[in-house]
């Protein structure tokens, strides 16, 4: 057909995105329909101008070949006489040629189906509903099957026509000496029919840009990372393939108190000195409720309790982990005057008591001491060489 550059066609620039592209095969497309432009001939071979563009540009593989070769990458005469029939010379290579090249499977009449594409959902939940499981709905965007032309992307009482190029089968073979390739038609792009009157709502794809609500039942234990698959939920298929899935991600929300590791919860447990030197017992949360906790005196800080069966059931088992609560001795602040007068004649008793009340502090002085020493030592001795 047209030898015309195919971006001054579109009236785009070479570096043109794919949503710019579609504007503008859309704006030019209505521009020269030929409903809009009864018995006008070059109407509507300005039309055929726009379509052939568009089919080439918009798919990534022929762009590439028309922007490093020019017609000639994307010229169907090439392997256009050779089209029709995949037997003879090819024999038994056929379904080997057709994995290289990506081809798809014929669903009657030549016309090729496509699996649609998946599409990936990010969904951000609590940490009590990942623990407990939950329901929750989404709205999801897709490409769906067309309402109005069915999926054929051809206008109300037409149909698309096989097509010319490879006679409806999708595929042409180029033949370079004696070696032939079977690659993808260059003009149907693999679905072996083309559409000379497309749906005014779909422009000839078949498909459509729609939201839809899907409801999505979070199982109990899901984790940050977690996939959850919604098979046929993803984009419609083309020429009557089937669906694509969706694939729900998990993203968990920062917890106040815990934070989660596989199926264990850890928490910090602050409390005062004196309930760490005394002992006592804690209300410690949970994500089902308060628990008691006897902390015995003399308790440091980092000390660990393990609360088993606190934690997390295992999505993938019956197991259910545990909660690690860390102690945090907290230093007291905002003193009167009475309770600095309280421990000063604290600490005056813990000093006469020696090292029997912090044996942890005497026995790092002891090592900070021994330290000093030592590097005193070796100061001297590198004077005395000298």
């Amino acid at each position: 057909m047209s030898k015309q550059c195919y971006y001054e066609i579109l009236n785009v620039q070479k570096n043109v995105s794919d949503g710019e592209l579609k504007k503008a095969y859309r704006r030019m497309a209505m521009k020269y329909h030929p409903d809009r432009n009864p018995d006008n001939a070059e109407a509507e071979q300005k039309f055929k101008e726009v379509k052939e563009a568009y089919e080439v540009l918009s798919d990534s593989q022929k762009r590439a070949a028309y922007d490093q070769f020019g017609h000639a990458g994307v010229d169907s005469s090439m392997g256009g006489g050779q089209g029709a029939g995949f037997g003879g010379g090819f024999g038994g290579f056929g379904d080997i040629f057709e994995d290289i090249f990506g081809g798809g499977r014929s669903q009657g009449g030549g016309n090729t189906a496509y699996r649609g594409s998946d599409l990936q959902y990010n969904l951000e939940l609590t940490l009590e509903e990942a623990v407990f499981g939950t329901t929750v709905d989404i709205r999801v965007p897709s490409k769906q099957t067309c309402d109005t032309c069915g999926g054929t992307g051809a206008r109300e009482g037409s149909q698309p026509e096989i097509c010319t190029t490879c006679q409806g089968h999708g595929q042409v073979r180029i033949q370079q000496g004696f070696f032939s390739v079977q690659q993808t038609c260059p003009h149907c792009h693999g679905t072996g029919s083309v559409i000379s009157d497309p749906c005014p709502d779909c422009y000839g794809e078949g498909r459509v840009e729609k939201k839809k609500t899907l409801e999505v039942k979070i199982p109990e234990g899901v984790d940050n990372g977690d996939r959850i698959r919604l098979s046929g939920e993803g984009e419609a298929g083309i020429n009557g393939g089937p669906a694509g899935d969706l694939y729900v991600q998990i993203h968990i929300k920062k917890h106040e108190l815990f934070t989660r590791e596989g199926n264990d919860l850890h928490c910090v447990m602050p409390i005062r000195f004196t309930q760490a030197a005394l002992g006592g017992t804690l209300k410690v949360p949970t994500l089902k409720g308060e628990v008691k906790l006897k902390v015995p005196p003399e308790t440091q800080t980092g000390k660990v309790f393990r609360l088993r069966g606190k934690g997390v059931k295992s999505v993938r088992s019956h197991a259910v982990g545990d909660l690690l609560c860390r102690i945090d001795v907290e230093t007291p602040v905002n003193l009167t005057a009475k309770q600095k007068k309280l421990l000063e004649q604290f600490e005056a008793a813990l000093n006469k008591g020696g090292e029997k009340h912090s044996p942890q502090q005497h026995g790092w002085g002891a090592k900070a001491k021994t330290f000093f020493e030592d590097v005193k030592s070796w100061f001297d001795g590198e004077e005395a060489r000298k």
